[in-house]
């Protein structure tokens, strides 16, 4: 089980709020059953399996694009530990 930090950043979205583009991109998370997820002011954090959290962070990066923005920063870093469990 790995944990990844996934941060998404409109730019181009001809308003200084981008808090609309970001909640479109976490409502993605509520329906990921495999994935545990917390918000922080920095990002999202993220657990589950790596397939799955690089497929929900392509999911989140388009989320935005469709939102309207004309360019997206996407952030993900991610510590995927093998040799003991997640504590």
């Amino acid at each position: 089980m790995a944990v990844a930090e996934i941060s998404v950043v409109p730019i181009g979205t001809g308003s200084p709020s981008i808090s609309g583009d970001v909640a479109a991109a976490v409502g993605l998370l509520r329906s990921e059953k495999r994935l545990k997820y917390q918000l922080t002011s920095m990002g999202t954090i993220v657990e589950g399996d790596v397939k799955d959290i690089l497929r929900v962070a392509g999911r989140m990066h388009q989320a935005v694009l469709d939102g309207g923005a004309r360019r997206v920063l996407t952030n993900i870093k991610i510590d995927d530990r093998r040799d003991k469990a997640l504590t």
